[in-house]
């Protein structure tokens, strides 16, 4: 876990109420693009992901994804448009020159690579552990959950992991996220491992019945959990690239980062 840290710093203002996320390393501010090809940064994102892509209640694009998108053009000084579409169709309205980028949630993987390129992360989805609140630990070690029962979904990334790293724990496998916090509500496990921003809106919302809390911190391993979120672009257009990265290490700096994830995460996945 270390290592990942050391590249990619978890920082967060003194006056915050929660951890928020960091992904840029102060020591490594990447220099300025020459931004005047750019006159306007076509977005393509998804219709129905809240609280990342949603339609407002004046029928436009919002979310964390706009409210981001709209700021790195603030910041690069550009206009910019954001066009929803199913989620299915983006990489295919990017490649043929429908959208200049993609800001939608979309998971760095190696078969995304060979259609697209992306910006650094500008977030990564971490996985928790959630235990019931009289039962929270601050700190999740293996050796800490030997015999105890943990429900985690069949088949995931989650359960991989799991099976890979705490290998005393009992695992019981459940089809679904339905399944799996529920039994964590009646008791059936002791923790719960999984996505860690799905199980943020859980805990703080009314299905959760007010039961559980975050046991121990993120575990964010790449070889399981991915690369990160990045926006991505057409291969080959560096120009837009390298202004989105300058832009979202900016957008970090100035502090609006930590403003808009405060805005729409009220638990932290972190």
């Amino acid at each position: 876990l270390g290592d990942v840290y050391k590249r990619q710093p978890q920082t967060a203002p003194q006056a915050a109420p929660q951890a928020v996320p960091g992904f840029w390393d102060p020591r490594r501010r990447p220099e300025r693009p020459d931004l005047s090809r750019l006159t306007v940064i076509r977005f393509l994102t998804e219709t129905d992901y809240p609280p990342f892509n949603y339609t407002g209640a004046d029928g436009n694009p919002a979310g964390f994804n706009v409210d981001l998108a709209r700021s790195l053009c603030e910041e690069i000084k550009v206009s910019c448009t954001v066009q929803m579409r199913r989620f299915e169709t983006l990489v295919d309205a990017l490649t043929s020159n429908r959208g200049d980028a993609i800001i939608a949630s979309m998971a760095v993987s190696p078969q995304l690579r060979a259609r697209v390129d992306f910006t650094d992360p500008y977030y990564r989805v971490p996985a928790r552990f959630v235990s019931r609140k009289d039962a929270v630990m601050p700190e999740i070690r293996p050796e800490f959950l030997e015999g105890k029962k943990v429900g985690v979904i069949a088949g995931s990334a989650h359960e991989a992991y799991l099976k890979a790293m705490f290998t005393d724990a009992e695992l019981h496998a459940y089809p679904n996220d339905d399944a799996l916090r529920a039994s964590l509500r009646k008791g059936e496990v002791d923790f719960i491992f999984g996505d860690a921003i799905s199980l943020a809106f859980w805990i703080n919302g009314t299905d959760s019945g007010d039961c559980c809390a975050f046991s121990g911190g993120p575990f964010v391993e790449s070889r399981f959990f991915g690369e990160g979120v990045g926006i991505a672009v057409r291969k080959g257009n560096d120009v837009l690239r390298q202004a989105l990265n300058w832009a979202l290490f900016r957008v970090w700096e100035k502090g609006r980062y930590t403003d808009l994830w405060l805005k729409y995460f009220s638990v932290s996945p972190f």
